[in-house]
Formats: structure tokens, C-alpha cells, sequence
């Protein structure tokens, strides 16, 4: 029983870091140069850090869900 908590909290981390990885590449092709006062690069690059961590921890909730959600359907004909 717990080593399946084990393995959930597992797949949850390399899902939130896979996916986190992958916002901040996408993320790396918009110009934020307009939106941010000059001379403020470190407040600009820790509000992209925040809006990557935001992106992929929804995309990784949204996946850890639908494949939880997909390992439950059996459950409703048995």
C-alpha cells in the first residue's frame, strides 16, 4: 500500500519537472522586452520563473489527473 504512494509521489515529481521544462523552453520564444521597465532583469526573469512554474504545474496536475482518472474507469464496470 505505501509503496504505491511511493511510486504516485515519483511520477508526480518527474511530471511537474518534466513539464515545468518544457513551459520554460516554450516560453523562451515570446519577446517579454515590451512588457518589463528597463533595468528591471532580475524582478522580469524571476516573474517568467513564476509564470513557468504556474504553466507546467497546471499541465502536470491536469495529466496527473486524467491518467489517475483513467486508471479508476475500470472501477465503474466491476
Amino acid at each position: 500500500m505505501l509503496a504505491g504512494f511511493g511510486y504516485q509521489a515519483l511520477i508526480s515529481i518527474i511530471s511537474h519537472l518534466i513539464f515545468i521544462i518544457i513551459t520554460w523552453w516554450a516560453l523562451q520564444s515570446f519577446n517579454f522586452d515590451k512588457w518589463f521597465k528597463a533595468g528591471h532583469v532580475i524582478q522580469a526573469r524571476i516573474v517568467i520563473i513564476f509564470i513557468t512554474i504556474i504553466i507546467g504545474s497546471a499541465v502536470s496536475n491536469f495529466f496527473l489527473d486524467y491518467l489517475i482518472w483513467s486508471q479508476q474507469l475500470p472501477n465503474l464496470f466491476f
